[in-house]
């Protein structure tokens, strides 16, 4: 955000900060957060580059569309063993997934 938006906004009586701050999330529940984001998209742009629609990687995963749609979009109801396992049969090495994870800031200490 603009300095000076967030000053004027800041005079107005808002309070500006993050989502992990207005929602009260642990530290550890905002890079848990982080990293199923990062691995959806790693799976999206994983599912284009093979030019492939989700539902064709849907039956690849013995899945349905609906499920593919669900990962792409880091839906609370998927879980990150689904999503790696997904990666995983998509190509994706350990060395990759790695990358991912390490980008997506859960691999602080």
């Amino acid at each position: 955000m603009e300095k000076t938006k967030r000053k004027r906004l800041e005079k107005r009586g808002w309070k500006i900060g993050s989502a992990a701050e207005f929602l009260g999330l642990t530290p550890e529940e905002n890079r848990y957060i982080e990293l199923k984001l990062a691995l959806s998209e790693h799976l999206k742009k994983r599912r284009r580059s093979r030019r492939l629609s989700q539902e064709t990687l849907a039956k690849f995963l013995s899945s349905s569309q609906s499920r593919v749609a669900k990962m792409e979009a880091a839906d609370p109801t998927v879980s990150l063993d689904l999503l790696v396992r997904s990666l995983l049969a998509l190509g994706s090495s350990e060395k990759e997934l790695a990358k991912v994870i390490a980008s997506s800031g859960g691999a602080r200490t």
